[in-house]
């Protein structure tokens, strides 16, 4: 059988470890004669599943202790309506202001549901330069008193990420969006009011979103919040208030394990380094294939690169699926190509995607 890589951007590949021990554990979780599927939210068996996933991240990421983990539903973009329901109530001008950093197709999506809930002010955008970097912070104009600062830290359909944290004067927030880098690179989780992140890409299947909330946040929801998706609420019932998407947190949890057992974050951090590089080298060699994000905003997860002869996608995408290679489309807004790299693809992976780009380009 052909050797198969996914490059999908979300539903992405799992850790082929975390795989088969889902696999083995399917019918029986470790002698309890019941699948994690079928277990109360509430019983001892997945309360410990529960914990362990909460510890293992905590680890993981080296979250303050005055940092709350929830594990939620909705996704990133349900996030994008519950952050502000959640935030709104604290700010000290009303009607409030959230500043934004309009860096691709999240950061947008996020700024037309804030619209929702609060005055938006864009205190900067790169779409005049179609999404190609992240606007330097000595331009940006920032609101006095705005209710928080929102970016999305890597954006996975225009392939740009993030060098740097932000510093903002008079304690602002900042919350972002980590969906499609987290656990990819090591973050100094102190310098962000909120982290949250889609499962479904770097931590397990879709399903789960994970937020990551400084204490002193919780408790300034707006009176039309949920109460299932009320921070303060959900943490204070561990995020079992509402039964939680138990399945897709178990997953997370042995992805958070196996992690560890790799070395962590930094060690993750350094091949990704290694695979991202090895790629980028073999898109910059001549300009068969184009690579338009400026080299200092260049994601390591999601790298979108288009054809010089466009005319040749079908040809390229049906030879890359010959030899293994799956779901390297772009995205339908952008066209072109697009090779997720998230952790759990091996460098032999993407040593593959390079052989094939040499080839299919005549090198």
């Amino acid at each position: 059988m052909t050797q198969i890589y996914n490059f999908s951007a979300g539903p992405a590949v799992l850790p082929k470890e975390v795989l088969q021990q889902a696999a083995d554990d399917m019918l029986d979780w470790h002698g309890s004669g019941m699948s994690v599927m079928e277990m109360s939210h509430r019983g001892p068996e997945f309360i410990s599943i529960y914990h362990d996933a909460v510890r293992d991240l905590r680890q993981l990421l080296a979250i303050p202790a005055n940092y709350r983990i929830l594990f939620l539903q909705g996704g990133g973009l349900g996030e994008n309506a519950i952050i502000p329901m959640n935030l709104l109530g604290r700010a000290a001008v009303q009607p409030a202001t959230i500043d934004f950093v309009h860096t691709g197709s999240w950061s947008g999506k996020s700024i037309k549901e804030a619209a929702r809930y609060a005055n938006v002010n864009v205190a900067a955008s790169s779409e005049p330069g179609h999404f190609t970097s992240v606007p330097p912070q000595q331009y940006w104009k920032l609101t006095r008193d705005a209710a928080y600062l929102h970016i999305c830290t890597n954006e996975t359909i225009d392939g740009v990420e993030y060098n740097f944290v932000p510093e903002l004067p008079g304690g602002t927030p900042i919350v972002a969006d980590m969906s499609s880098h987290i656990l990819s690179r090591t973050v100094d989780v102190s310098k962000y009011g909120v982290i949250f992140a889609g499962a479904q890409k770097n931590i397990g299947p879709a399903g789960l979103t994970v937020v990551i909330v400084r204490e002193d946040l919780l408790g300034h929801a707006l009176d039309i919040c949920p109460s299932a998706f009320n921070w303060k609420i959900v943490d204070e019932h561990e995020s079992m208030f509402n039964t939680p998407p138990t399945y897709s947190i178990y997953i997370a949890g042995l992805v958070f394990a196996h992690l560890l057992r790799q070395g962590g974050v930094a060690a993750m951090e350094k091949r990704n380094i290694e695979k991202a590089r090895l790629l980028y080298a073999a898109l910059d060699v001549d300009d068969f294939y184009q690579n338009r994000v400026a080299p200092d905003c260049r994601s390591r997860m999601n790298v979108p690169f288009y054809l010089r002869d466009e005319t040749l996608n079908e040809k390229f995408l049906a030879g890359a699926k010959a030899r293994g290679l799956l779901q390297l489309k772009g995205h339908k807004s952008v066209g072109g190509m697009r090779a997720s790299i998230y952790n759990a693809m091996p460098i032999e992976g993407v040593q593959a995607l390079v052989d094939y780009l040499n080839e299919f380009a005549g090198r």
